[in-house]
Protein backbone atom coordinates (compact mmCIF):
# COMPACT_ATOMS: atom_id res chain seq x y z
CA UNK A 1 0.00 0.00 0.00
CA UNK A 2 0.82 3.57 -0.99
CA UNK A 3 1.14 6.62 1.26
CA UNK A 4 -2.09 8.36 -0.49
CA UNK A 5 -4.35 5.72 0.96
CA UNK A 6 -4.13 7.49 4.29
CA UNK A 7 -4.58 10.29 2.48
CA UNK A 8 -8.32 10.40 4.09
CA UNK A 9 -7.07 9.41 7.74
CA UNK A 10 -8.21 12.51 10.15
CA UNK A 11 -4.67 14.21 11.90
CA UNK A 12 -3.57 12.68 14.88
CA UNK A 13 -2.67 14.50 17.80
CA UNK A 14 0.26 12.97 20.31
CA UNK A 15 -0.95 10.43 22.49
CA UNK A 16 -0.54 11.68 26.69
CA UNK A 17 -1.16 7.75 27.15
CA UNK A 18 -1.59 4.68 25.65
CA UNK A 19 -5.34 2.73 25.73
CA UNK A 20 -3.83 -0.76 24.49
CA UNK A 21 -6.36 -4.06 23.70
CA UNK A 22 -4.78 -7.14 24.05
CA UNK A 23 -5.99 -9.87 22.35
CA UNK A 24 -5.21 -13.54 22.72
CA UNK A 25 -7.14 -15.39 20.44
CA UNK A 26 -7.48 -19.11 18.48
CA UNK A 27 -6.51 -18.46 14.77
CA UNK A 28 -6.35 -21.59 12.45
CA UNK A 29 -3.33 -22.12 10.53
CA UNK A 30 -3.97 -21.63 6.95
CA UNK A 31 -7.54 -19.82 7.53
CA UNK A 32 -6.38 -16.45 6.07
CA UNK A 33 -9.81 -15.17 5.72
CA UNK A 34 -10.99 -16.43 8.85
CA UNK A 35 -7.91 -15.12 10.95
CA UNK A 36 -8.47 -11.69 9.32
CA UNK A 37 -12.15 -12.10 10.57
CA UNK A 38 -10.93 -12.41 14.10
CA UNK A 39 -8.67 -9.17 13.43
CA UNK A 40 -11.77 -6.96 12.35
CA UNK A 41 -14.28 -8.27 15.36
CA UNK A 42 -11.11 -8.05 18.13
CA UNK A 43 -10.48 -4.46 15.93
CA UNK A 44 -14.47 -3.55 16.88
CA UNK A 45 -14.47 -4.51 20.24
CA UNK A 46 -11.19 -2.65 21.01
CA UNK A 47 -12.43 0.58 19.34
CA UNK A 48 -15.67 0.19 21.68
CA UNK A 49 -13.50 0.14 24.26
CA UNK A 50 -11.75 3.44 23.35
CA UNK A 51 -8.21 1.58 22.52
CA UNK A 52 -5.45 2.85 20.78
CA UNK A 53 -3.96 0.19 19.57
CA UNK A 54 -4.62 -3.47 19.23
CA UNK A 55 -2.09 -6.30 19.58
CA UNK A 56 -2.37 -9.63 18.22
CA UNK A 57 -0.08 -12.99 18.75
CA UNK A 58 3.08 -13.91 16.23
CA UNK A 59 1.92 -14.60 12.89
CA UNK A 60 -1.72 -14.41 13.74
CA UNK A 61 -2.85 -13.91 10.51
CA UNK A 62 -1.11 -16.77 8.84
CA UNK A 63 -2.06 -19.10 12.46
CA UNK A 64 1.15 -20.50 13.84
CA UNK A 65 2.88 -22.89 13.06
CA UNK A 66 2.98 -22.42 9.82
CA UNK A 67 5.72 -25.22 8.59
CA UNK A 68 6.58 -25.59 5.17
CA UNK A 69 3.09 -23.90 4.47
CA UNK A 70 4.94 -20.34 4.08
CA UNK A 71 6.97 -22.04 1.36
CA UNK A 72 4.18 -21.51 -0.74
CA UNK A 73 4.27 -17.88 -2.25
CA UNK A 74 0.50 -18.12 -2.72
CA UNK A 75 -0.37 -18.74 1.06
CA UNK A 76 2.23 -15.58 1.54
CA UNK A 77 0.96 -13.31 -1.19
CA UNK A 78 -2.60 -14.15 0.35
CA UNK A 79 -1.63 -13.09 4.03
CA UNK A 80 -0.14 -9.53 3.02
CA UNK A 81 -3.19 -8.63 0.95
CA UNK A 82 -5.34 -9.71 3.85
CA UNK A 83 -3.68 -6.95 5.82
CA UNK A 84 -3.47 -4.91 3.37
CA UNK A 85 -7.14 -5.15 3.30
CA UNK A 86 -7.45 -4.49 7.33
CA UNK A 87 -5.05 -1.81 6.81
CA UNK A 88 -7.28 0.28 5.14
CA UNK A 89 -10.09 -0.56 7.47
CA UNK A 90 -7.88 1.93 9.89
CA UNK A 91 -8.90 5.19 8.07
CA UNK A 92 -11.38 5.37 9.55
CA UNK A 93 -10.02 6.89 12.78
CA UNK A 94 -10.52 3.63 14.85
CA UNK A 95 -7.21 1.84 16.91
CA UNK A 96 -4.59 0.82 15.08
CA UNK A 97 -3.44 -2.78 14.56
CA UNK A 98 -0.34 -4.74 15.33
CA UNK A 99 -0.66 -7.70 13.68
CA UNK A 100 1.68 -10.54 13.07
CA UNK A 101 2.15 -12.82 8.97
CA UNK A 102 4.91 -13.67 7.07
CA UNK A 103 6.49 -11.28 4.69
CA UNK A 104 8.27 -11.44 1.26
CA UNK A 105 10.59 -8.84 0.41
CA UNK A 106 12.98 -10.32 -2.28
CA UNK A 107 15.52 -11.37 0.22
CA UNK A 108 13.38 -14.46 1.48
CA UNK A 109 10.26 -14.87 3.48
CA UNK A 110 10.17 -13.33 7.02
CA UNK A 111 8.38 -14.11 10.35
CA UNK A 112 7.06 -10.64 11.03
CA UNK A 113 4.94 -7.71 12.64
CA UNK A 114 2.80 -5.26 11.13
CA UNK A 115 1.41 -2.18 12.15
CA UNK A 116 -1.44 -1.39 10.46
CA UNK A 117 -2.61 2.69 11.26
CA UNK A 118 -4.22 5.57 9.16
CA UNK A 119 -4.97 3.40 6.18
CA UNK A 120 -1.98 1.73 5.26
CA UNK A 121 0.76 -0.91 6.48
CA UNK A 122 2.44 2.10 8.66
CA UNK A 123 5.69 -0.13 9.60
CA UNK A 124 6.71 -3.48 9.02
CA UNK A 125 9.56 -5.41 11.64
CA UNK A 126 10.98 -8.52 10.89
CA UNK A 127 12.09 -11.47 13.69
CA UNK A 128 15.55 -11.75 14.02
CA UNK A 129 16.17 -14.72 16.29
CA UNK A 130 14.37 -18.00 14.54
CA UNK A 131 14.17 -20.57 16.98
CA UNK A 132 15.72 -24.14 15.87
CA UNK A 133 15.46 -26.23 18.60
CA UNK A 134 12.54 -28.45 20.78
CA UNK A 135 8.83 -28.16 18.52
CA UNK A 136 10.85 -24.79 16.92
CA UNK A 137 12.06 -25.16 13.02
CA UNK A 138 11.37 -21.70 11.82
CA UNK A 139 15.87 -21.46 10.64
CA UNK A 140 14.05 -23.77 7.70
CA UNK A 141 11.66 -21.79 6.35
CA UNK A 142 12.08 -18.19 7.45
CA UNK A 143 14.64 -15.23 6.69
CA UNK A 144 15.52 -13.65 9.57
CA UNK A 145 15.74 -9.65 10.03
CA UNK A 146 18.04 -7.03 10.59
CA UNK A 147 18.33 -5.73 14.10
CA UNK A 148 15.35 -3.23 14.32
CA UNK A 149 14.74 0.24 15.71
CA UNK A 150 11.29 1.31 17.59
CA UNK A 151 8.17 1.93 15.51
CA UNK A 152 6.55 5.75 15.48
CA UNK A 153 3.38 5.16 16.77
CA UNK A 154 0.94 8.16 17.74
CA UNK A 155 4.22 10.33 19.62
CA UNK A 156 5.39 6.89 21.23
CA UNK A 157 8.28 4.96 20.33
CA UNK A 158 7.78 0.88 20.41
CA UNK A 159 9.89 -1.75 20.58
CA UNK A 160 8.42 -4.79 18.86
CA UNK A 161 10.55 -7.65 19.38
CA UNK A 162 8.91 -10.95 18.38
CA UNK A 163 8.71 -14.23 20.46
CA UNK A 164 12.14 -15.38 20.66
CA UNK A 165 13.76 -11.93 20.27
CA UNK A 166 12.73 -11.29 23.82
CA UNK A 167 13.66 -15.32 24.98
CA UNK A 168 17.23 -13.88 24.48
CA UNK A 169 18.65 -10.06 25.25
CA UNK A 170 20.19 -8.90 22.10
CA UNK A 171 17.10 -7.81 19.97
CA UNK A 172 16.00 -6.13 23.08
CA UNK A 173 19.32 -4.39 24.08
CA UNK A 174 19.29 -2.88 20.00
CA UNK A 175 15.58 -1.46 20.91
CA UNK A 176 16.45 -0.23 24.25
CA UNK A 177 19.31 2.05 22.74
CA UNK A 178 17.66 3.18 19.58
CA UNK A 179 15.29 4.63 22.15
CA UNK A 180 11.88 2.44 22.75
CA UNK A 181 9.99 3.37 25.28
CA UNK A 182 7.62 -0.07 26.13
CA UNK A 183 8.20 -3.55 24.51
CA UNK A 184 5.38 -4.95 23.03
CA UNK A 185 5.89 -8.51 22.28
CA UNK A 186 3.77 -10.92 19.84
CA UNK A 187 4.13 -14.45 21.29
CA UNK A 188 3.08 -17.98 19.84
CA UNK A 189 4.49 -19.74 22.99
CA UNK A 190 3.41 -23.38 23.25
CA UNK A 191 2.47 -25.08 26.56
CA UNK A 192 3.96 -27.51 28.80
CA UNK A 193 4.08 -28.03 32.44
CA UNK A 194 5.73 -25.56 33.90
CA UNK A 195 6.47 -22.80 31.08
CA UNK A 196 4.06 -20.24 32.51
CA UNK A 197 6.51 -19.38 35.47
CA UNK A 198 9.46 -20.03 32.83
CA UNK A 199 8.34 -16.97 30.42
CA UNK A 200 7.93 -14.96 33.32
CA UNK A 201 11.15 -14.97 34.52
CA UNK A 202 12.89 -14.59 30.91
CA UNK A 203 10.62 -11.86 30.56
CA UNK A 204 11.54 -10.24 34.49
CA UNK A 205 15.66 -10.41 32.69
CA UNK A 206 14.59 -8.13 29.67
CA UNK A 207 12.88 -5.55 31.89
CA UNK A 208 15.70 -5.38 34.22
CA UNK A 209 18.07 -5.11 31.40
CA UNK A 210 16.32 -2.66 29.22
CA UNK A 211 14.33 -0.24 32.47
CA UNK A 212 11.31 -0.77 29.98
CA UNK A 213 7.73 -1.78 30.52
CA UNK A 214 6.90 -4.71 28.30
CA UNK A 215 3.33 -6.73 27.22
CA UNK A 216 4.02 -10.28 26.15
CA UNK A 217 0.90 -11.32 24.16
CA UNK A 218 0.39 -14.71 23.53
CA UNK A 219 -1.82 -17.26 21.22
CA UNK A 220 -4.46 -19.04 22.68
CA UNK A 221 -5.27 -22.80 21.25
CA UNK A 222 -4.55 -25.65 19.97
CA UNK A 223 -2.66 -26.61 16.65
CA UNK A 224 -1.89 -30.09 16.06
CA UNK A 225 -0.25 -31.59 19.01
CA UNK A 226 1.05 -27.51 20.46
CA UNK A 227 -1.55 -26.09 22.78
CA UNK A 228 -0.75 -22.48 23.81
CA UNK A 229 -2.14 -21.50 26.88
CA UNK A 230 -2.33 -17.52 26.63
CA UNK A 231 -2.07 -16.30 29.90
CA UNK A 232 -0.75 -12.92 28.31
CA UNK A 233 0.88 -10.60 30.46
CA UNK A 234 2.64 -7.13 31.52
CA UNK A 235 5.40 -5.87 33.08
CA UNK A 236 5.90 -2.37 34.54
CA UNK A 237 9.16 -0.94 34.65
CA UNK A 238 9.59 -1.32 38.33
CA UNK A 239 9.29 -5.19 37.42
CA UNK A 240 5.72 -5.64 38.96
CA UNK A 241 2.85 -7.40 37.38
CA UNK A 242 0.77 -4.83 35.63
CA UNK A 243 -1.61 -7.47 34.19
CA UNK A 244 -2.16 -10.96 34.05
CA UNK A 245 -4.68 -12.69 32.08
CA UNK A 246 -6.10 -15.99 32.57
CA UNK A 247 -4.55 -19.31 30.89
CA UNK A 248 -6.78 -21.22 28.00
CA UNK A 249 -8.95 -18.78 27.55
CA UNK A 250 -9.69 -16.42 24.38
CA UNK A 251 -10.41 -13.08 25.30
CA UNK A 252 -9.32 -9.29 24.82
CA UNK A 253 -7.75 -7.27 27.31
CA UNK A 254 -7.81 -3.29 28.05
CA UNK A 255 -5.28 -1.30 30.25
CA UNK A 256 -4.32 2.45 30.22
CA UNK A 257 -0.55 2.92 29.96
CA UNK A 258 0.15 6.91 31.55
CA UNK A 259 3.64 8.45 32.18
CA UNK A 260 4.92 8.32 35.29
CA UNK A 261 6.80 10.66 37.69
CA UNK A 262 9.94 10.38 35.45
CA UNK A 263 8.22 9.83 31.77
CA UNK A 264 8.25 6.07 31.89
CA UNK A 265 4.92 4.32 30.59
CA UNK A 266 3.21 2.53 33.48
CA UNK A 267 -0.34 0.46 33.45
CA UNK A 268 -3.05 2.64 35.40
CA UNK A 269 -4.66 -0.61 36.21
CA UNK A 270 -5.15 -4.11 34.94
CA UNK A 271 -6.69 -7.49 35.69
CA UNK A 272 -4.60 -9.98 37.14
CA UNK A 273 -5.94 -13.63 36.60
CA UNK A 274 -4.62 -16.39 38.95
CA UNK A 275 -3.07 -19.28 36.94
CA UNK A 276 -3.97 -22.63 37.88
CA UNK A 277 -2.23 -25.51 39.01
CA UNK A 278 0.14 -28.19 37.89
CA UNK A 279 -2.90 -30.82 37.28
CA UNK A 280 -5.49 -28.55 36.40
CA UNK A 281 -3.57 -27.12 33.96
CA UNK A 282 -2.26 -30.33 32.49
CA UNK A 283 -6.10 -30.74 32.05
CA UNK A 284 -7.26 -28.40 30.38
CA UNK A 285 -4.18 -28.29 27.93
CA UNK A 286 -5.31 -31.94 27.12
CA UNK A 287 -8.93 -30.99 26.75
CA UNK A 288 -8.28 -28.14 24.73
CA UNK A 289 -5.91 -29.81 22.52
CA UNK A 290 -8.43 -32.38 22.07
CA UNK A 291 -10.94 -29.68 21.18
CA UNK A 292 -9.22 -27.85 18.41
CA UNK A 293 -8.27 -31.05 16.93
CA UNK A 294 -11.36 -32.19 16.30
CA UNK A 295 -13.26 -29.03 16.02
CA UNK A 296 -10.16 -27.31 13.48
CA UNK A 297 -10.47 -30.47 11.37
CA UNK A 298 -14.27 -30.63 11.01
CA UNK A 299 -14.84 -34.09 12.90
CA UNK A 300 -18.91 -34.20 14.25
CA UNK A 301 -17.34 -36.03 17.56
CA UNK A 302 -15.03 -38.64 18.65
CA UNK A 303 -15.48 -42.78 19.29
CA UNK A 304 -13.46 -44.74 21.34
CA UNK A 305 -13.32 -47.92 23.53
CA UNK A 306 -13.72 -48.04 26.52
CA UNK A 307 -11.87 -51.09 28.68
CA UNK A 308 -13.13 -50.14 32.24
CA UNK A 309 -9.18 -48.89 32.75
CA UNK A 310 -8.09 -45.74 33.65
CA UNK A 311 -6.65 -44.67 30.38
CA UNK A 312 -9.94 -45.25 28.57
CA UNK A 313 -11.86 -43.76 32.08
CA UNK A 314 -9.42 -40.01 31.76
CA UNK A 315 -9.86 -39.94 28.10
CA UNK A 316 -13.30 -40.13 27.38
CA UNK A 317 -13.81 -38.05 30.52
CA UNK A 318 -11.75 -35.43 28.55
CA UNK A 319 -13.52 -35.53 25.34
CA UNK A 320 -16.86 -34.64 27.42
CA UNK A 321 -15.04 -31.80 29.02
CA UNK A 322 -13.94 -31.02 25.79
CA UNK A 323 -17.10 -31.64 23.06
CA UNK A 324 -19.82 -32.36 25.46
CA UNK A 325 -21.65 -36.17 25.88
CA UNK A 326 -23.80 -35.95 23.18
CA UNK A 327 -20.17 -35.67 20.73
CA UNK A 328 -18.67 -38.72 22.75
CA UNK A 329 -19.34 -42.40 21.88
CA UNK A 330 -18.19 -45.35 24.32
CA UNK A 331 -17.80 -48.94 22.89
CA UNK A 332 -17.00 -51.77 25.15
CA UNK A 333 -15.64 -54.52 23.42
CA UNK A 334 -15.63 -57.80 25.93
CA UNK A 335 -13.72 -60.79 25.00
CA UNK A 336 -13.59 -64.26 27.22
CA UNK A 337 -10.40 -62.71 29.18
CA UNK A 338 -12.93 -59.32 29.92
CA UNK A 339 -12.95 -59.36 33.61
CA UNK A 340 -16.85 -58.53 35.03
CA UNK A 341 -15.01 -55.83 37.04
CA UNK A 342 -13.92 -54.20 33.59
CA UNK A 343 -17.76 -54.62 32.36
CA UNK A 344 -19.23 -52.95 35.41
CA UNK A 345 -16.76 -50.16 35.37
CA UNK A 346 -16.52 -49.11 31.70
CA UNK A 347 -20.40 -48.94 32.31
CA UNK A 348 -20.13 -46.52 35.54
CA UNK A 349 -17.91 -44.63 33.21
CA UNK A 350 -20.20 -43.91 30.28
CA UNK A 351 -22.83 -43.69 33.21
CA UNK A 352 -21.09 -40.81 35.18
CA UNK A 353 -20.43 -38.83 31.81
CA UNK A 354 -24.03 -39.19 30.39
CA UNK A 355 -22.28 -40.40 26.62
CA UNK A 356 -23.34 -43.07 24.33
CA UNK A 357 -22.35 -46.38 25.16
CA UNK A 358 -22.28 -49.72 23.15
CA UNK A 359 -21.01 -53.27 24.06
CA UNK A 360 -19.89 -55.27 20.96
CA UNK A 361 -18.62 -58.46 21.78
CA UNK A 362 -15.24 -59.60 19.50
CA UNK A 363 -15.71 -63.17 19.97
CA UNK A 364 -16.84 -63.72 16.31
CA UNK A 365 -14.53 -61.66 14.96
CA UNK A 366 -11.64 -63.27 17.03
CA UNK A 367 -12.89 -66.96 16.31
CA UNK A 368 -12.83 -65.84 12.32
CA UNK A 369 -9.22 -64.81 12.41
CA UNK A 370 -7.89 -67.96 14.85
CA UNK A 371 -9.78 -70.05 12.15
CA UNK A 372 -8.65 -68.94 8.99
CA UNK A 373 -5.35 -68.30 10.57
CA UNK A 374 -4.87 -72.25 11.92
CA UNK A 375 -3.25 -73.75 8.76
CA UNK A 376 -0.28 -71.13 9.17
CA UNK A 377 -0.29 -71.60 12.83
CA UNK A 378 -0.63 -75.38 12.95
CA UNK A 379 2.06 -76.91 15.72
CA UNK A 380 2.65 -73.76 17.54
CA UNK A 381 1.22 -72.80 20.83
CA UNK A 382 -0.79 -69.54 21.71
CA UNK A 383 1.36 -66.76 21.96
CA UNK A 384 1.24 -62.63 22.40
CA UNK A 385 0.35 -63.35 18.29
CA UNK A 386 -3.00 -63.84 19.51
CA UNK A 387 -3.34 -61.29 22.11
CA UNK A 388 -2.38 -58.95 19.26
CA UNK A 389 -5.26 -60.31 17.13
CA UNK A 390 -7.52 -59.30 20.32
CA UNK A 391 -6.13 -55.54 20.37
CA UNK A 392 -6.33 -55.05 16.23
CA UNK A 393 -10.31 -56.97 16.06
CA UNK A 394 -10.78 -53.98 18.64
CA UNK A 395 -9.10 -51.24 16.38
CA UNK A 396 -11.08 -52.84 13.34
CA UNK A 397 -14.18 -52.20 14.73
CA UNK A 398 -13.30 -48.81 16.00
CA UNK A 399 -12.29 -47.64 12.31
CA UNK A 400 -15.13 -49.36 10.69
CA UNK A 401 -17.59 -47.24 13.76
CA UNK A 402 -15.39 -43.91 12.49
CA UNK A 403 -15.94 -44.82 8.88
CA UNK A 404 -19.53 -45.32 9.39
CA UNK A 405 -20.69 -42.48 11.39
CA UNK A 406 -17.58 -39.44 10.65
CA UNK A 407 -16.68 -39.60 14.38
CA UNK A 408 -12.90 -39.70 14.86
CA UNK A 409 -11.28 -42.86 16.91
CA UNK A 410 -9.63 -41.59 20.30
CA UNK A 411 -6.41 -43.83 21.06
CA UNK A 412 -5.95 -44.06 24.98
CA UNK A 413 -2.43 -45.00 25.30
CA UNK A 414 -0.36 -43.30 27.89
CA UNK A 415 3.67 -41.61 27.44
CA UNK A 416 4.89 -44.84 29.67
CA UNK A 417 3.14 -47.54 27.48
CA UNK A 418 4.45 -45.54 24.14
CA UNK A 419 7.90 -45.34 26.06
CA UNK A 420 8.19 -49.05 26.35
CA UNK A 421 6.27 -50.62 23.17
CA UNK A 422 3.63 -51.70 25.47
CA UNK A 423 0.98 -50.69 22.30
CA UNK A 424 -0.24 -52.96 19.77
CA UNK A 425 0.74 -51.29 15.60
CA UNK A 426 -3.06 -51.16 14.01
CA UNK A 427 -4.69 -52.20 17.43
CA UNK A 428 -4.77 -49.84 19.88
CA UNK A 429 -2.70 -47.45 18.63
CA UNK A 430 -5.40 -47.11 15.59
CA UNK A 431 -6.89 -43.59 15.49
CA UNK A 432 -6.39 -39.70 14.85
CA UNK A 433 -5.31 -37.88 18.54
CA UNK A 434 -4.78 -39.40 21.77
CA UNK A 435 -5.35 -36.80 24.46
CA UNK A 436 -2.99 -38.17 26.97
CA UNK A 437 -0.08 -39.41 24.60
CA UNK A 438 2.26 -37.42 26.57
CA UNK A 439 1.05 -38.16 30.01
CA UNK A 440 3.15 -40.44 31.68
CA UNK A 441 0.48 -43.58 33.79
CA UNK A 442 1.83 -41.86 37.28
CA UNK A 443 0.42 -38.39 36.04
CA UNK A 444 -2.79 -40.39 34.41
CA UNK A 445 -3.79 -41.46 37.93
CA UNK A 446 -3.14 -38.15 39.02
CA UNK A 447 -5.52 -36.11 37.14
CA UNK A 448 -8.05 -38.40 37.62
CA UNK A 449 -8.26 -37.97 41.60
CA UNK A 450 -8.09 -34.51 40.61
CA UNK A 451 -10.54 -34.08 38.36
CA UNK A 452 -13.11 -36.36 40.43
CA UNK A 453 -12.54 -33.45 42.73
CA UNK A 454 -12.59 -30.37 40.53
CA UNK A 455 -14.53 -28.85 37.53
CA UNK A 456 -13.54 -25.76 35.93
CA UNK A 457 -16.58 -23.79 34.74
CA UNK A 458 -14.85 -23.80 30.74
CA UNK A 459 -15.52 -27.95 31.13
CA UNK A 460 -18.76 -29.44 29.56
CA UNK A 461 -18.63 -32.62 31.49
CA UNK A 462 -20.09 -32.85 34.40
CA UNK A 463 -19.24 -32.40 38.23
CA UNK A 464 -18.51 -34.76 40.75
CA UNK A 465 -16.82 -38.38 40.41
CA UNK A 466 -16.56 -39.04 36.69
CA UNK A 467 -13.77 -41.50 36.70
CA UNK A 468 -15.10 -44.17 38.98
CA UNK A 469 -13.20 -45.01 41.77
CA UNK A 470 -13.34 -48.38 41.67
CA UNK A 471 -10.97 -47.67 37.85
CA UNK A 472 -8.83 -45.87 39.66
CA UNK A 473 -7.64 -48.10 42.17
CA UNK A 474 -7.29 -51.71 40.87
CA UNK A 475 -4.19 -53.08 38.96
CA UNK A 476 -3.83 -51.73 35.54
CA UNK A 477 -4.35 -54.85 32.89
CA UNK A 478 -4.50 -55.23 29.12
CA UNK A 479 -6.82 -58.11 29.64
CA UNK A 480 -5.96 -60.21 26.78
CA UNK A 481 -5.05 -63.37 29.02
CA UNK A 482 -6.37 -64.81 31.99
CA UNK A 483 -5.10 -62.93 35.25
CA UNK A 484 -3.00 -60.34 33.68
CA UNK A 485 -1.86 -57.53 34.86
CA UNK A 486 0.92 -55.04 33.22
CA UNK A 487 3.03 -55.59 36.10
CA UNK A 488 3.85 -59.11 34.75
CA UNK A 489 6.19 -57.41 32.06
CA UNK A 490 6.54 -53.75 33.12
CA UNK A 491 8.36 -52.47 36.55
CA UNK A 492 5.55 -51.18 38.56
CA UNK A 493 4.83 -47.57 37.07
CA UNK A 494 5.90 -45.41 39.88
CA UNK A 495 9.85 -47.16 39.57
CA UNK A 496 9.46 -47.14 35.68
CA UNK A 497 8.03 -43.52 35.07
CA UNK A 498 10.94 -42.39 37.03
CA UNK A 499 13.35 -44.27 34.77
CA UNK A 500 11.43 -42.58 31.67
CA UNK A 501 11.56 -39.27 33.03
CA UNK A 502 15.61 -39.63 33.45
CA UNK A 503 15.98 -41.39 29.68
CA UNK A 504 13.98 -39.18 28.30
CA UNK A 505 13.25 -35.76 29.08
CA UNK A 506 16.40 -35.21 30.74
CA UNK A 507 19.31 -37.28 29.01
CA UNK A 508 20.80 -38.97 32.00
CA UNK A 509 23.14 -42.03 31.86
CA UNK A 510 22.03 -45.49 33.08
CA UNK A 511 24.89 -44.54 35.99
CA UNK A 512 23.00 -41.30 36.76
CA UNK A 513 19.60 -42.96 36.53
CA UNK A 514 21.25 -45.77 38.96
CA UNK A 515 22.56 -42.75 41.68
CA UNK A 516 19.13 -42.19 42.14
CA UNK A 517 18.23 -45.86 43.41
CA UNK A 518 17.13 -47.56 40.84
CA UNK A 519 18.51 -50.97 39.71
CA UNK A 520 21.20 -51.17 37.05
CA UNK A 521 19.36 -54.12 35.31
CA UNK A 522 16.01 -53.11 35.10
CA UNK A 523 17.20 -49.37 33.69
CA UNK A 524 19.08 -51.21 30.78
CA UNK A 525 16.11 -53.07 30.40
CA UNK A 526 14.08 -50.06 30.11
CA UNK A 527 16.45 -48.12 28.09
CA UNK A 528 16.33 -51.28 25.68
CA UNK A 529 12.24 -50.99 25.58
CA UNK A 530 12.60 -47.84 24.91
CA UNK A 531 14.96 -47.79 22.22
CA UNK A 532 13.19 -50.73 20.04
CA UNK A 533 9.86 -49.22 20.45
CA UNK A 534 11.11 -45.86 18.09
CA UNK A 535 9.13 -47.55 15.18
CA UNK A 536 6.09 -47.76 16.96
CA UNK A 537 6.03 -44.24 17.84
CA UNK A 538 6.95 -43.15 14.51
CA UNK A 539 3.08 -44.16 13.21
CA UNK A 540 1.65 -43.46 16.63
CA UNK A 541 -1.30 -40.58 16.26
CA UNK A 542 -0.92 -36.91 17.30
CA UNK A 543 -1.47 -35.90 20.90
CA UNK A 544 -1.17 -33.02 22.83
CA UNK A 545 2.06 -32.22 24.25
CA UNK A 546 2.19 -31.06 27.74
CA UNK A 547 6.22 -31.93 28.98
CA UNK A 548 9.44 -30.53 27.93
CA UNK A 549 10.13 -33.55 25.31
CA UNK A 550 7.22 -34.68 23.92
CA UNK A 551 7.81 -37.67 21.34
CA UNK A 552 7.87 -36.61 17.64
CA UNK A 553 8.83 -32.53 17.43
CA UNK A 554 10.94 -32.86 20.57
CA UNK A 555 12.62 -35.97 20.67
CA UNK A 556 13.65 -37.43 17.49
CA UNK A 557 15.54 -40.48 17.58
CA UNK A 558 16.49 -42.92 14.81
CA UNK A 559 14.53 -45.58 14.67
CA UNK A 560 17.58 -47.96 13.14
CA UNK A 561 19.70 -47.27 16.83
CA UNK A 562 22.58 -49.90 18.16
CA UNK A 563 23.36 -47.78 20.84
CA UNK A 564 23.03 -49.06 24.54
CA UNK A 565 24.30 -47.33 27.59
CA UNK A 566 26.26 -49.99 29.39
Amino acid sequence: MTDAASASAPARTPLSRLRLATAQLNPVVGDVKGNAALVRSARAEAAAAGADLLLLSELFLAGYPTEDLVLKPAFVRACREAAEDLARDTADGGPAVLVGLPWSDGEGVHNSVALLDGGRIAAIRHKVDLPNYGVFDEKRVFTPGPLPGPVEFRGLRLGLPICEDAWTDEVVECLTETGAEILLIPNASPYWAGKAEERLQVMVARVVESGLPLVYCNQFGGQDELVFDGASFALNADRSLAFQLPQFASLISVTDWERDGEGTLRCASGPVHPLPAREEANWLACVQGLRDYVDKNRFPGVVLGLSGGIDSAVCAAMAVDALGADRVHGIMMPYRYTSSDSLRDAKASADALGLRYDIVPIEAPMTGFTEVLAPLFSGRAPDITEENLQSRSRGVLLMAVSNKFGAMVLTTGNKSEMSVGYATLYGDMNGGYNPIKDLYKTEVYRLAAWRNLNRPDSLKGPAGEVVPAAVITKAPSAELRENQTDQDSLPPYDVLDAILEGLVENELSVAEIEARGHDRATIQRVEHLLYIAEYKRRQAPPGVKITRRNFGRDRRYPITNRFRDR
